[in-house]
């Protein structure tokens, strides 16, 4: 099926249309939040700290719950669970715009519901990622990819803009926003007709080897393995802390935004061009190639980025590792989706979510503690050694050129099962609902 076809019957395809409008409704009000909800404890607290661990409490409840999400979304039907997790999602963003619009939302409620809206995401996540799979035919694969991280990266790029706004007229209002953006992604997965029930399991839900199966499966694959490692953990890691560096330098160390602030726009840019343009290149058929490619163009910019003082230059160059990195990331989870049988979909896919969220919040941290150590040139160089490491492995290591076939048989342990399509679950920030399942497995 060509392009063209492939796009066409996606438009037809009338659950993937409601699927795709419930993310959009549910994501942008996550990122309206995520700048909010700090904002609203800073208002509320003056403290830098207390605004700083809305985040620590998301991303650590995301992380303990991810695995156990998992094995959730392969025992239950999955349009369910993600309807009990909308009306979880719209219950606590309710409580708080009550608590603002009183003029008091108290932290312990405020942290109570970061960790809440990360707990949902840890369901909703898997969950989503298993229903897709029987909404969208193997052959559209890649476009539904595509069009899933063309939302996430325009939510992103606009969520925070428009939150911004309406926190500076009213503190209520982004939190207002979402809860109508809840409400309606409520009734889009209310109006989806299938239904994806995994087959009964017997045993106990949450023993060692339920939660260990994902990552058992993903270990057993040499692909797989090396590029979840390696793109997944390392390029997290090193392209984090190039980011965070790049920003800080470029925003004269917090003195001037508008350096910095080109260097984020243009970040997010490549990664919307990337999304938008992923569909014409067929990345799936690519992947061997752009991994590598990803990597290597990611040194080539921390080396440039040693020597140029220029934002705009640096905007650019970033920009072209995140275009990149998003085409071969939409590569990547078209073969992980093809390639993990339907009864493990929700545990492999919380996983490779769990496993390239693992390192993201040390990234910045290595990079402005390379950044006061050994300044600008230094900390660019160390970053780029690392990062030309993990592109070594990824070039010449011959597991990370044994893309698996997109053809699978077997249904037991550790053996890739029968093909489908879409994304993989995350986070998006401190945001108080659940967020997009398409936004945080693409390791970049």
């Amino acid at each position: 099926m060509t392009e063209p076809e492939r796009a066409v019957a996606l438009r037809a395809n009338r659950d993937f249309r409601l699927l795709w409008l419930s993310g959009l409704f549910a994501v942008i009000g996550t990122q309206m939040t995520a700048l909010a909800l700090p904002l609203l404890v800073l208002r509320e607290t003056g403290s830098a700290v207390q605004a700083g661990a809305i985040g620590t409490v998301s991303v650590a409840s995301l992380l303990v719950t991810m695995l156990p999400g998992g094995v959730v979304a392969d025992r239950v039907e999955r349009r369910r669970l993600m309807r009990l997790c909308d009306l979880g999602s719209l219950t606590v963003v309710t409580a708080l715009v009550v608590a603002v619009w009183n003029g008091h939302a108290p932290l312990a409620l405020v942290l109570l519901v970061a960790a809440a809206g990360a707990v949902i995401t840890s369901l909703y996540g898997p969950a989503a990622f298993g229903l897709m799979r029987a909404v969208v035919p193997k052959d559209q694969m890649g476009a539904a990819t595509a069009r899933l991280q063309a939302r996430t990266a325009t939510a992103r790029l606009v969520g925070p803009l428009i939150g911004g706004a309406l926190f500076g007229v009213h503190p209520v209002l982004p939190f207002l926003a979402e809860a109508v953006g809840l409400a309606l992604s409520t009734l889009c997965v209310a109006l989806v007709r299938t239904r994806s029930r995994p087959a009964a399991r017997p045993g106990r839900a949450f023993s060692r080897r339920e939660l260990t199966a994902g990552l058992a499966f993903l270990w057993r694959l040499p692909y797989l393995r090396t590029v979840l490692l390696v793109f997944g953990l390392g390029m997290n890691f090193g392209f984090g802390a190039m980011s965070f560096t790049a920003l800080s330098v470029f925003s004269d160390s917090g003195r001037s935004g508008v350096g910095g602030g080109l260097v984020v726009a243009c970040t997010s840019a490549g990664a919307l061009a990337g999304a938008l343009l992923a569909p014409r290149l067929r990345p799936e058929r690519r992947t061997a190639l752009l991994v590598p490619a990803t990597c290597w163009l990611c040194v080539a910019t921390a080396g440039a980025l040693a020597v140029v003082r220029v934002p705009l230059v640096a905007g650019v160059l970033v920009m072209a590792c995140m275009f990149l990195s998003t085409v071969a990331s939409i590569g990547f989870l078209s073969t992980l989706l093809v390639v993990t049988p339907d009864d493990r979909v929700g545990r492999v896919q919380s996983s490779a979510g769990f496993l390239s969220s693992l390192v993201q919040p040390f990234g910045p941290l290595a990079g402005g503690a390379l950044l006061g150590a050994l300044g600008p040139a230094g900390a660019f160089t160390a970053i780029g050694t690392v990062l030309a490491v993990s592109a070594a492995v990824v070039t010449f290591a011959p597991s990370a050129r044994a893309v698996p076939p997109h053809e699978g048989t077997a249904e037991d342990e550790g053996t890739p099962g029968k093909p489908a399509p879409p994304p993989a679950a995350g986070g998006d920030g401190p945001g108080t609902g659940r967020t997009d399942p398409a936004a945080a497995a693409p390791p970049h």
